[in-house]
C-alpha cells in the first residue's frame, strides 16, 4: 500500500558506505519538490547457516548496526537540507536488489548511488544494485554518481527518443522532472543511418523528425511553458546520449529489454549509460500493457 494516505513515496536506497551521498542529496530534493514523503531503505543480507564455525549471528549483528549508522546518517542530511520532507528510515532483512525491487511496487520513483562497477563486477558482485533494479523496478530508478554533477542544478534534462511505447514513456518522465527543477528539456533522436541514396536519406530523416515532432505537440499542453529543444543526429545512442548529458541534470531513457539475465532485461543503451553518462541516469519501466522487447 502506498505510504502517507495514498501518496506514493519516493524510495533511497542507502548505502552504508556512502550514507551521505549525491544520491541522498538528490533524493530529498526529489521528495521536497513533489511534496511526497521519503522512504530510506537499507538492506541487510539475511543471516545465513554457520559456515565452518563462523559466527554468523555475530556478522549479521554487525551488519544491522551499521545498517541503523547508515540511515540516521543519511535521515539527519535529509532533514537538514529539506526539513519540509516527511522522511522515515526502514532496515530490511533482504538482499539489496530484491528489497528495492519490492519497494518500487508502491513507489513514485527510486533513487540509489552508482559505485560504476565494470560489467565482469556487476556479474560477480553480490553488491550490484543498480542494474538488476533499473531492469526490474516497476516504477523509474534514478542512478546517481558518487562523484561529477549528482549535487548541483543543471539547465536541461536528455531524453533519449526512438518513437517506441517505452521512450515516449521516458519523454513524459523527463518533461515533468525538467518542469520541476525549472530546466529546459533537450530531446535526443539517435539513429544509425542505413545505405540509402541521398533522397531517400532526406526523406527517412524527414520522417524522424515528424514522428518526433508530433509526439513533443502531444505533450505541450502539460507543460506550455517549457523550453525544449530536439535533434536528430546520427551515430549510436549511448555515445549520443552521453556526450548530450555533460551538464544535464539526468539522461532520461525507457527500458526495452527482454527476459533473461538482467542485463538483457534493461537493454543495451540504458546498461551502457549506467556506464558513461556524466550526470544521473533515469530508466523508466515500459507503460502497462506494452511487452518488453529486444533492443
Amino acid at each position: 500500500m502506498a505510504a502517507d494516505g495514498g501518496r506514493r513515496p519516493v524510495v533511497l536506497g542507502v548505502d552504508a558506505t556512502a550514507p551521505e551521498s549525491a544520491a541522498v542529496v538528490w533524493a530529498a530534493d526529489e521528495a521536497g519538490m513533489r511534496g511526497l514523503p521519503l522512504r530510506l531503505v537499507h538492506a541487510v543480507e539475511p543471516m545465513e547457516a554457520n559456515l565452518r564455525g563462523f559466527d554468523e549471528s555475530h556478522r549479521h549483528r554487525r551488519l544491522r548496526e551499521r545498517g541503523d549508522e547508515a540511515l540516521a546518517k543519511a535521515l539527519a542530511l535529509v532533514r537538514d537540507r529539506r526539513p519540509e520532507v516527511d522522511a522515515a528510515a526502514v532496515l530490511a532483512d533482504d538482499h539489496p536488489a530484491p528489497a528495492l525491487c519490492e519497494e518500487s511496487r508502491h513507489a513514485e520513483l527510486v533513487v540509489l548511488g552508482s559505485r560504476r562497477m565494470s560489467r565482469l563486477e556487476e556479474l560477480l558482485s553480490s553488491y550490484s544494485v543498480a542494474v538488476p533494479l533499473a531492469a526490474q523496478s516497476d516504477c523509474p530508478v534514478v542512478v546517481v554518481r558518487e562523484s561529477g554533477h549528482g549535487t548541483t542544478d543543471r539547465p536541461f534534462v536528455v531524453a533519449g527518443f526512438d518513437a517506441s511505447p517505452e521512450s515516449r514513456a521516458a519523454l513524459d518522465v523527463a518533461a515533468d522532472l525538467a518542469a520541476r527543477r525549472g530546466a529546459r528539456l533537450r530531446v535526443v533522436q539517435v539513429w544509425n543511418p542505413p545505405l540509402l541514396h541521398s533522397g531517400d536519406r532526406e526523406r527517412h530523416l524527414a520522417e524522424l523528425d515528424r514522428v518526433l515532432a508530433e509526439a513533443l505537440a502531444a505533450r505541450a499542453a502539460d507543460h506550455p511553458a517549457q523550453t525544449l529543444s530536439h535533434q536528430t543526429v546520427p551515430g549510436h545512442p549511448v555515445e549520443e546520449l552521453a556526450k548530450a548529458s555533460e551538464q544535464a541534470l539526468a539522461v532520461v531513457v525507457g527500458r526495452r529489454g527482454h527476459g533473461g539475465f538482467t542485463g538483457m532485461r534493461l537493454g543495451s543503451v540504458p546498461h551502457g549509460l549506467l556506464h558513461h553518462a556524466h550526470c544521473p541516469v533515469v530508466v523508466v519501466p515500459p507503460p502497462e500493457g506494452t511487452g518488453e522487447q529486444p533492443v
